[in-house]
């Protein structure tokens, strides 16, 4: 199936925004990329921001539906946090990665109300996903899944300045602690109860 012209805008352009930067990459640059018109492109996005937040968007979707995947693919919660930074661990392995495209761009570009919307949405996103992973495993409390989350972005954070992958199992070593930790304080608390 044939990708519609905002979809091959949108790819175009978010490849460019994510290896290039936001702000180094200019309108006349998508235009001689995506083989399109001006008055194309600002059919379909009205202006830049538009394009950057429709890209971090497409990036939030695929982000998300990726993070379910894991969750659907094993049935333990633990066995799902370890998935979930593996998986992560892999993307970071790549030259390529950067790390995360929603603080690049809110670094970036963070005067746009429209980016910065989309951005703290997507950190909202994982987060809850974080905590509905606790509550999986027995876990009603906030905290680790805040601590959970935290590991998670300082993961991302770490990778794309130290240029190290091996961060990301530092970090799912440390979330696996917390887990253990949160589900051994539950046991013990149901047991003092007893």
């Amino acid at each position: 199936m044939k990708a519609s012209i905002s979809d091959h805008i949108l790819a175009s352009a978010g490849a460019l925004f994510y290896r290039e930067g936001i702000r180094a990459v200019g309108i006349d640059r998508i235009i001689e990329e995506t083989k399109v018109a001006k008055a194309t492109l600002y059919r379909h996005f009205p202006s830049k921001d538009h394009l950057v937040a429709a890209y971090l968007q497409d990036r939030h979707e695929r982000v998300i539906r990726s993070l379910e995947e894991v969750l659907n693919e094993v049935p333990r919660p633990r066995d799902q946090l370890n998935l979930i930074f593996e998986r992560l661990h892999d993307k970071a392995d790549n030259p390529e990665f950067r790390g995360c495209a929603f603080a690049l761009a809110v670094a970036e570009h963070g005067d746009s109300e429209r980016v910065v919307t989309v951005a703290r949405a997507h950190k909202a996103a994982v987060s809850q996903m974080f905590l509905a992973l606790m509550e999986r495993a027995g876990a009603e409390m906030a905290q680790p899944a805040v601590h959970l989350s935290l590991l998670y972005e300082g993961a991302l954070a770490t990778v794309a300045v130290g240029r190290d992958p091996q961060a990301v199992l530092t970090a799912r070593d440390c979330a696996l602690f917390v887990f253990d930790a949160a589900i051994s304080s539950i046991k013990t608390a149901e047991k003092g109860r007893a």
